[in-house]
C-alpha cells in the first residue's frame, strides 16, 4: 500500500441485497470512522422500506452521510453526490484516515472516485414530459426515440435501464446534442487512496436474497409507505422498483400478488445492471460477502492492495 496519500475511502460495491450495508458497518466499527452512503434513492427522507434504508440501530451504530439528507422534490444526482461525498469525505478524515463508502448506484461511485462530466441544467417541464410519455407508454417509447434520434448513443446505452435512457433523453431534448457530447471520459486523480472491493454471490443465491427481502418489505409495510405517497407518484425519485410496482396496484392495473412477483423480477434485472456495471471496473476486488471482511483486513495489514 502506497504511503504517498495519507488517508484512504475503502469503497464497498455490489448488486442489491447482497449484504453491503453488513460489511459497511463491520469495517466502520473496526475502523472507529463514518459511512458515505452511494445510493441514490436512500438519500430521500420520505423512502424508507422499499429502498432498503439502513436500520435506525444501525443509524445509531455509524453516522452515515447521505441517508435522509434530501426530499423527493429536490433534484439529487450524480454531480451533487460528487461534491456531497469529497466534502463528507474531508469531515471524515479531520478525524480518522479512513473512510468506508458503500451502494450501489455505479455512477455515484464513479462520480466521487473519477469526477463528472459537467452536464446541461435540464428543464423541469422536459423532465416532466418524459415521465408522463414513460408512464403512459413504458420503456419501448425510450428505446424508439433514442434508437431513431440519438443513435451515437443507443449504440454504446445500457438499453434496458430506464433512468439511464430518461437522463440521455433529457439532454438530447434540452439541448439538441447527444449526451455523448457532454461526456469527456476525464478521470480525476483525487488526494487521497481508493480501494474498491465488490460483494459477489452465485446468482441464485442472490435471487433468493431478493425475493425474501421483497416478502419482508411487504410484511413491514411498504404498501403502506407507497400509498402515502401516491399523490407524487410523478417524481423522478418515485420512478424506482418497488413504488411503482405497487402505485400500478392501487390503480388497480394489477393484484397484489401481480405486483409483488413484478417487484421481485424487477430488482432481480436491476441487480443484473448493477453487476454490469461494476464488472467493467478493473479496479474491483470481487470477494463472497461471509470472506469480505477477513479479505480486507488481511490486505490491508499485509499492505497489498493495489492502490
Amino acid at each position: 500500500m502506497t504511503n504517498q496519500k495519507e488517508n484512504t475511502v475503502i469503497v464497498v460495491v455490489g448488486p442489491t441485497a447482497v449484504g453491503k450495508t453488513s460489511l459497511a458497518i463491520e469495517l466502520a466499527d473496526y475502523f472507529g470512522t463514518e459511512i458515505i452512503s452511494a445510493d441514490s434513492r436512500q438519500c430521500y427522507q420520505e423512502l424508507n422500506i422499499g429502498v432498503a434504508k439502513p436500520s435506525n440501530a444501525e443509524l445509531e451504530q455509524v453516522y452515515h452521510y447521505f441517508i435522509d439528507s434530501h426530499s423527493i422534490h429536490e433534484e439529487v444526482n450524480a454531480a451533487l453526490f460528487e461534491q456531497y461525498a469529497l466534502k463528507a469525505a474531508e469531515i471524515v478524515f479531520e478525524k480518522n484516515k479512513v473512510a468506508i463508502m458503500v451502494g450501489g448506484t455505479g455512477l455515484y461511485i464513479k462520480s466521487f472516485c473519477e469526477g463528472i462530466d459537467n452536464m446541461p441544467p435540464i428543464d423541469e417541464a422536459i423532465r416532466k414530459q418524459i415521465i408522463i410519455e414513460f408512464e403512459n407508454q413504458g420503456i419501448q417509447w425510450l428505446q424508439n426515440e433514442l434508437q431513431q434520434k440519438d443513435p451515437a448513443f443507443w449504440r454504446i446505452a445500457e438499453q434496458h435501464n430506464p433512468h439511464r435512457l430518461m437522463r440521455a433523453l433529457e439532454i438530447l431534448y434540452q439541448t439538441g446534442q447527444s449526451i455523448t457530447v457532454y461526456r469527456q471520459q476525464k478521470k480525476v486523480q483525487r488526494s487521497f487512496n481508493i480501494i474498491k472491493v465488490g460483494l459477489e454471490l452465485p446468482k441464485e443465491q442472490l435471487y433468493d436474497h431478493i425475493n425474501t427481502r421483497v416478502d419482508r418489505m411487504m410484511q413491514e409495510g411498504l404498501l403502506e409507505e407507497v400509498a402515502s405517497l401516491y399523490g407524487d407518484r410523478g417524481l423522478q425519485a418515485l420512478q424506482t422498483v418497488g413504488y411503482k410496482e405497487l402505485f400500478a396496484y392501487i390503480e388497480r392495473s394489477m393484484s397484489k400478488e401481480e405486483a409483488v412477483l413484478e417487484i421481485k423480477k424487477n430488482t432481480r434485472h436491476y441487480a443484473k445492471r448493477q453487476m454490469t456495471w461494476f464488472k467493467k471496473d478493473p479496479e474491483i476486488q470481487w470477494v463472497h460477502p461471509l470472506k469480505a471482511m477477513d479479505f480486507i483486513l488481511s490486505r490491508w495489514k499485509e499492505k497489498t492492495f493495489e492502490l
